[in-house]
């Protein structure tokens, strides 16, 4: 065991070491600026200029929003490479926190160019800072894997607090103050999350000091792969030809492209567009992308083969997990854009009499309750810390007393009012108490002898996601054809969020974990940046789902557009729960 490890497990908090808590808050404000400027973005796209917004059709925020959140998780395989290989886990955190914190400071002033260098900036920072937390609280628990699922649960509690706090609190500003306000807090509290991270480094020993693949063959490195019916010890490797470099280079050139191009055409009105042509009735952009996702597919033809059989049929299993979970984000990720739409343009909002005093007072307990945990556990962290790093402590102790602040006053204003009008970032805020709520019960569920195998977990999750969008379009058939407000009942909303929620939690939890189950270790990295890649074109494809809501819409009413997606979570749900032996034989034995 490493003395360098056993130090860390020296200061316990909560059972933990100390630094496991540092990397709580540092994570909690990451997904607070993250969280709470996604809640705004596409309200403040589309706002109207007496509103402070810009205006844009639904159309065109739409498509900047998929293209944003897509770059945010392909930008993570660059932030991964230069953390690994170049700087350290630990200044790419840094990195990726100040980027963060500029990028909020930048959207804060609400012109065009600061807004789109806002953007670009907390694109490459969330690609430096996300993938490299886990990485840290990896090697902290070397050695200690008994502890490691507590700790990622604990971790993972840190994100969900995060988003929580921040949808509520920058959505409420945002939205009843002004967008400035929501953007600028968003990087207030990034920046307190850098300086706590920053002063307080040297909790973690050697950890994530310094980069750990240098004069590295990366693409040898990932993938080599041992033939497990082979006697000796031979490595069999399977190393990029020259062509297939080429082609990785050309599917990737066209996919970025297409993804920048979706939205620069649409707001240049076709002034500026990298495919300016048309060939058999299809556009220039979607034959890209089709050329792009179809040199991908000769790719996996050309290389899965070559592996040997048990290697290639888990790959092929993680392929077709991939596949699914396209699907699953492009459908769960229409909450910050459609139904954020559906919440502020065609839900009844304003409560009134008992009705509205009974939000107010669930309002305030889900606010406060949170925060005085969290609050508990930032006494607990000072109690072991504040006397060799003080100064990072004072830094975390100041950003807690602005957000109770804030939300304090929050809370009063709203108590203020005869009525309560609720903001149509709020919904999205249920995700994230679903979550740390239901996650226990599913976490028990896991562990018994109930526990699903990944197939039927994915059909109960695609399934769910369906029931969601079924509840959404039940809730949706009233509205007229082209109705640009209506009022439907919040009810409907709340119970999409749960179903929703209920689907991500047989999903998204335990995806990674298959990947890193199905493919040989020195794999792995390889793996999940497909896996990323995965998530990618699922947020991607979120935005074009979005986009075609405006046109279903426009003829066929809103309520078609919730049952076409209905229909696709449900399909693919029939299909992971059909394909279930062919998919068990492909694990050869991983459960």
């Amino acid at each position: 065991m490493s003395t360098d490890i056993e130090n860390l497990f020296k200061d316990k908090v909560l059972g933990h070491p100390a630094g496991l808590f540092v990397l709580f808050f540092t994570e909690m404000w990451e997904r607070f600026s993250y969280y709470g400027m996604r809640a705004l973005l596409v309200m403040f796209f589309t706002a109207s200029i007496m509103d402070e917004g810009w205006g844009w059709p639904r159309e065109w925020a739409y498509a900047i929003f998929g293209t944003y959140t897509s770059l945010v998780y392909l930008s993570t395989m660059l932030g991964g490479y230069f953390a690994d290989n170049v700087i350290g886990i630990r200044k790419a955190v840094v990195v990726g926190a100040l980027l963060m914190t500029l990028g909020h400071g930048a959207m804060a002033i609400e012109t065009p160019f600061f807004i789109y260098t806002g953007l670009t900036l907390l694109v490459f920072g969330s690609g430096f800072f996300k993938p490299n937390m886990t990485s840290i609280i990896s090697e902290m628990y070397t050695g200690k894997s008994e502890k490691k699922d507590g700790a990622y649960t604990i971790f993972y509690m840190g994100v969900n607090a995060g988003a929580f706090l921040g949808i509520l609190l920058c959505g409420y500003l945002g939205e009843k103050i002004g967008w400035s306000w929501g953007f600028g807090v968003a990087g207030i509290f990034m920046l307190f999350g850098l300086l706590q991270f920053w002063f307080i480094q040297g909790i973690f020993g050697d950890i994530g000091k310094e980069a750990k693949n240098k004069n590295v063959d990366v693409l040898d490195e990932v993938l080599d792969t041992t033939n497990p019916s082979d006697k000796t010890d031979e490595i069999k490797r399977n190393p990029f030809t020259g062509v297939q470099k080429v082609l990785i280079a050309v599917s990737s050139i066209l996919g970025l492209l297409w993804i920048f191009n979706d939205p620069i055409s649409k707001i240049s009105e076709g002034k500026y567009n990298v495919f300016p042509f048309e060939f058999a009735g299809y556009s220039g952009s979607t034959i890209a992308i089709i050329v792009a996702f179809l040199i991908f597919i000769a790719l996996l033809v050309m290389r899965i083969p070559k592996y040997d059989r048990v290697t290639r049929d888990r790959m092929l299993a993680v392929m077709f997990f991939a596949f699914v979970t396209i699907f699953f984000w492009a459908i769960f990720e229409q909450s910050p854009s459609s139904l954020t739409i559906f919440a502020k343009d065609y839900t009844d909002r304003v409560l009134e009499g008992s009705a509205g005093m009974i939000f107010k007072v669930v309002n305030s307990l889900m606010t406060i309750i949170p925060l005085g945990i969290i609050t508990w556990v930032l006494f607990l962290l000072f109690k072991k810390t504040f006397g060799k790093y003080k100064l990072s402590n004072i830094f975390l102790g100041i950003s807690f007393v602005i957000i109770w602040y804030i939300a304090l006053w929050m809370l009063n204003e709203e108590f203020q009012k005869d009525t309560a009008e609720i903001p149509a970032s709020w919904f999205s805020v249920l995700n994230s108490l679903y979550i740390i709520t239901l996650a226990p019960l599913f976490s028990k569920w896991w562990e018994s002898k109930y526990n699903p195998n990944a197939n039927m977990k994915w059909a109960i999750g695609m399934g769910l996601l369906g029931l969601g969008m079924a509840v959404i379009a039940v809730g949706a058939n009233g509205i007229e054809p082209g109705a640009k407000t209506a009022s439907v009942s919040i009810i409907w909303l709340i119970l999409v969020y749960l179903f929703h929620t209920m689907g991500e939690l047989c999903v998204s939890p335990v995806a990674l974990s298959y990947v890193s189950k199905l493919v040989p270790g020195r794999m792995i990295a390889f793996m999940f940046g497909i896996w990323y890649l995965a998530v990618a074109i699922g947020m991607k494809l979120a935005g074009v789902f979005a986009e075609s809501s405006e046109s279903i819409a426009q003829e066929q009413g809103l309520s078609s557009f919730f049952w076409l997606l209905t229909f696709i979570s449900f399909g693919l749900a029939v299909l992971s729960a059909v394909l279930y032996p062919v998919i068990k034989k492909l694990m050869h034995g991983v459960k």
